[in-house]
């Protein structure tokens, strides 16, 4: 796994990182992490599922795993901070 830092949260799972990730002949810095679908900014939840992630890794190191496709622009791929995925500490917050 690679180290990344964490450069901008974009919505509850959605987040910018450096340096660019590179997998099947892209690259890129957006992320989407595996195990988890928050909220979009803008609907009910949204707001604070994106101040939850801010306060969880903005400005923090992250791995990331295993890759999967890429959507929109962003490496869907599982996620890991502290050694634990990223889905596990969503799935504490919410209790689901």
């Amino acid at each position: 796994m690679h180290t990344f830092q964490v450069t901008r949260i974009i919505d509850g799972d959605t987040f910018d990182v450096n340096p660019n990730w590179k997998w099947g002949g892209e690259s890129g810095d957006r992320v989407r992490p595996t195990g988890y679908d928050a909220a979009e900014v803008g609907t009910r939840g949204g707001s604070a599922a994106t101040a939850w992630l801010s306060g969880l890794i903005l400005g923090r190191s992250i791995q990331l795993g295993n890759a999967y496709r890429i959507d929109r622009g962003r490496l869907v791929c599982d996620v890991y901070f502290n050694g634990h995925e990223l889905s596990n500490y969503y799935r504490s917050r919410t209790g689901s």
